[in-house]
């Protein structure tokens, strides 16, 4: 049976291109911060994936510091802004949320919308009058809905109020344009492996005006930003997803295509369906729906006994499937989110995937939800 993979959000395939470049990589054994001819070849890989990386998001390659990945990025954020108040989402992800509570003693979380959305007004409340002493950490898009952020206007409105503004950005690079200057966005996290790249490799882009404190210290690599010596395999594998997930932007209409048309098979299946966020700015590869009367856990394994790969929220709680904290903050009943799956696509997916979903879900709703049905009709 061939599977099929539409858990993009997770992690995405590593494209051919970037194995065999990282494969040719492993080859070159000098040190980057050795003067000799080995030394300045492996330089010269770090150096073009940094360009990579910047043309990317729209920086100056001056301005990206590699990391090993979102989480790393996302604490050396936190570590290194200087700030003592933190203000963020209630829809981040675990790895801001974890950070925000064992790094900072004053933390403002804010509420979203019924459709995921940060409120302008209730950021420039909760900054105050004096944002001098605040970071503001607010993600790109979200990982289990798609939904993307005013981002732009949110990080205006903590420039105004003297606040720092940071952007967990790890599900954009392929997906949706990314400009950290037209954003105006003082700090950025992106991860390899959510657009085609390797896992284990990531990047914080800082803006140029901006002075920080390294959260590792060590030989003074990443020019004291960060040190130890760099993942050279791992560096190169970046650029590379960098350049081709600049491609990517081409296939945005191709994948949304795919994404409207499961939502829209689904619907005809199923009318009372939740599409969560379909009214409002998504990523193009990302749904969030769910099967009325059939929990999460349960159709994660029916569909993976089928050979598909969902999934029921992130990644980083694998294992153990519990109730979407994103969900909850957007107002959904547990008997609704409980029962939610998110199914995401990426550069290698096609209709004959959407196919397979949809066949799978139409037998699984016909059958484990028959329950819940009867259920409905004896209460009614």
């Amino acid at each position: 049976m061939e599977r099929v993979y539409l858990d993009y959000n997770a992690t995405t395939p590593t494209k051919p291109e970037v194995i065999k470049v990282m494969t040719e990589a492993l080859y070159e054994h000098g040190n980057p911060s050795s003067v000799h001819s080995f030394g300045r070849k492996a330089r010269e890989l770090v150096e073009n994936s940094r360009d990579s990386v910047a043309e990317l998001v729209g920086a100056n390659a001056t301005d990206i510091i590699f990391t090993s990945g979102g989480t790393e990025s996302n604490n050396m954020a936190f570590a290194a802004s200087g700030r003592r108040r933190l203000v963020l989402s209630a829809i981040e992800h675990p790895s801001i949320l974890t950070a925000a509570s064992q790094k900072y003693s004053d933390v403002t979380i804010l509420p979203v919308s019924q459709d995921g959305l940060v409120s302008l007004n209730e950021l420039s409340e909760a900054i105050g009058s004096d944002g001098s002493e605040t970071l503001v950490s607010i993600m790109l898009a979200n990982n289990e809905t798609g939904v993307v952020e005013p981002i732009k206007e949110l990080a205006n409105v903590a420039h105004l109020k003297g606040a720092l503004f940071h952007c967990d950005a790890v599900q954009g690079p392929g997906r949706i344009p990314i400009d950290i200057r037209n954003l105006h966005i003082d700090m950025l996290s992106i991860s390899g492996h959510k657009f085609g790249g390797p896992k284990g490799i990531g990047a914080l882009v800082i803006s140029p005006q901006l002075q920080i404190s390294p959260l590792i210290v060590g030989g003074g690599q990443e020019r004291g930003w960060r040190g130890g010596t760099e993942n050279i395999s791992g560096i190169a594998g970046l650029g590379k997803a960098a350049s081709l997930a600049i491609l990517d932007l081409e296939e945005i209409d191709r994948i949304r295509e795919l994404r409207d048309t499961l939502e829209s098979r689904i619907e005809t299946m199923c009318p009372e369906v939740n599409i969560f966020c379909s009214d409002v700015a998504r990523l193009p590869n990302t749904s969030s729906l769910n099967m009325p009367g059939v929990q999460s856990d349960t159709q994660v394994i029916t569909f993976d006994l089928a050979g598909i790969a969902i999934s029921a929220g992130s990644a980083c709680s694998s294992g153990k499937v519990e109730p979407s904290h994103v969900l909850n903050a957007m107002g959904a009943m547990p008997s609704i989110s409980g029962c939610t799956i998110r199914v995401s696509m990426g550069w290698n997916s096609n209709i004959n995937d959407i196919d397979r979903f949809t066949s799978v879900w139409k037998a699984t709703f016909g059958g484990l939800s028959n329950k819940y049905r009867e259920s409905v009709s004896k209460t009614s």
